[in-house]
């Protein structure tokens, strides 16, 4: 499993959240997303590097495009 970290300016509410944890669950390959409000920090576990890929990508889609990526483990 990979896990990657990003930072979305755009999280402002819990709403903000809310729509990140549940479109990047929709992701085929997102074992588990953490969205937080106060640090403005997206965390997706995925089985597969590749899906990465694709949740930019619904990121971008849904109005929260990612400033810079954290860390990759």
């Amino acid at each position: 499993m990979t896990t990657k970290t990003y930072i979305v300016p755009k999280i402002s509410c819990s709403h903000c959240t809310h729509t990140i944890e549940k479109e990047l669950g929709f992701v085929e390959g997102v074992e588990s997303v953490h969205a937080e409000e106060s640090t403005k920090k997206v965390t997706v576990h995925v089985n597969d590097t590749e899906v990465l890929a694709d949740v930019e990508a619904t990121l971008v889609e849904i109005g929260y495009p990612p400033a810079q990526m954290m860390q990759v483990e």
